[in-house]
């Protein structure tokens, strides 16, 4: 796995360089995902004249998943080597009872509950395996809360790879089942993500493996973007002018903001305003909290809330969501865990979608966001929806139940007055 094997494993490929963030020092395309010069996070640099050949007619004739934009992502042009479940495309849902419930007049859930494993890390792992590949690992690995785990498994074995998943020993049970049914490896670690990606680093620096959120990281976080391009052709190829996304490292708010001024630097979309919201859990919200004291610097914090999908106490990409909230505009919310389960519940009762606990982040931080006047209620607003409620069942199994229990008889159901 050496640079001299990138001109053929990237040859169709908008991608040009890894750049870092902070002092611009670019490395060629490789697997690595920390400057040499700087310790800062990498992230792809891409050829604009390459990019600027990609069109909506090209686009619309693409395939039904993210693969339709492969000219603007870095990785997965090579049929050969890209790693493809059918992710993406998923529901653009008008949410007219949940704006009704809130006082909004033009609310959207964009519903990646949809994906093949239940939630949007389908997108960023497609786009990781497929560079893992491109590299020549036959073995992929990850630390994760519970989604991205489920994702890695089922995408490496559906790619004829190797899979060793890392997790904290207490995630959710129904999210542990989802990985471990793929048959690859899956390693619980007494302690919280934090601890489990600090193992994971470490291994990383001994073993010949892909993990898809350490050095091949760069381009993991690029398959976030195709959540942007998704809903600006949905909205029939222009901007919504608010989007509330939940934060855990903070990638995927960045990677949403970068998506949509990529559509307008391409002339794909007209250029308009877009206020991004971010949402955490307080029980973890070190990205909110810098937001609220007017911070530059995201200070670390112990998680302790039922929003584990989101319990990221070190997040690394906080500073750069914080930069694009602020620089668009927009705010940031945390709430409680029990304002998480009502958030659920009002997304279900709704608009009949079973969020998972990060959902009830998104919903119960709008709400909150509505309350404060930080947010248009006027303006169009799309909340993302990142992963199902059968995943994050135990937030709710104490809160809802039946409404009754009766004798088998109709006698015994009038009695109830359900009638």
């Amino acid at each position: 796995m050496t640079t001299l094997d990138l001109p053929a494993a990237f040859a169709d490929s908008p991608a040009r360089a890894l750049v870092c963030r902070e002092c611009r020092h670019e490395v060629p395309l490789s697997p690595v995902h920390v400057c040499e010069q700087c310790f800062a996070p990498l992230e792809v640099g891409y050829d604009l004249d390459r990019m600027r050949q990609v069109t909506r007619k090209s686009i619309e004739a693409g395939p039904h998943s993210i693969w339709r934009y492969a000219g603007l992502l870095p990785a997965g042009q090579d049929l050969a080597t890209r790693v493809d479940l059918g992710t993406g495309m998923t529901p653009l849902r008008k949410a007219n009872n949940l704006g009704k419930a809130l006082g909004m007049d033009n609310l959207w859930v964009k519903d990646d509950s949809a994906n093949p494993t239940h939630s949007f890390k389908d997108r960023v792992v497609s786009v990781a395996l497929s560079a893992a590949r491109a590299f020549g690992y036959t073995t992929v690995s990850c630390a994760s809360t519970g989604n991205l785990a489920n994702s890695v498994a089922a995408h490496a074995t559906q790619a004829g790879l190797r899979a060793v998943v890392f997790i904290p020993n207490d995630l959710e049970q129904g999210k542990v089942v989802q990985t471990a049914v793929y048959g690859q490896t899956l390693v619980a670690v007494e302690g919280n993500y934090d601890d489990v990606n600090r193992l994971c680093s470490e291994i990383a620096e001994n073993e010949e493996w892909a993990f898809v959120n350490v050095n091949v990281r760069p381009y993991y976080a690029e398959g976030s973007k195709t959540l942007g391009y998704e809903v600006a052709e949905q909205l029939g190829w222009r901007l919504p002018q608010q989007v509330i996304i939940p934060m855990a490292s903070g990638s995927l708010l960045t990677k949403v903001d970068k998506a949509f001024r990529e559509l307008v630097t391409l002339d794909l979309v007209e250029a308009s305003p877009v206020k991004v919201y971010g949402a955490q859990a307080t029980g973890c919200s070190p990205i909110a909290t810098a937001y609220e004291n007017g911070w530059d610097t995201v200070r670390p914090v112990k998680p302790d809330t039922i929003a584990r999908s989101l319990a990221i106490g070190n997040p690394a990409d906080g500073p750069y969501a914080l930069d694009a909230v602020r620089r668009s505009g927009g705010a940031m919310g945390h709430v409680s865990d029990a304002q998480v389960v009502e958030g659920i519940r009002l997304l279900a009762s709704t608009e009949g979608l079973f969020a998972e606990t990060a959902g009830g982040v998104t919903v119960a931080t709008l709400r909150q966001l509505l309350e404060r006047g930080q947010i248009d209620p006027t303006a169009e607003t799309v909340l993302y929806n990142t992963g199902d409620g059968l995943k994050t069942l135990d937030a709710v199994a104490g809160e809802v139940g039946p409404t009754a229990t009766i004798a088998p008889s109709y006698n015994a159901f009038t009695k109830t007055g359900l009638a």
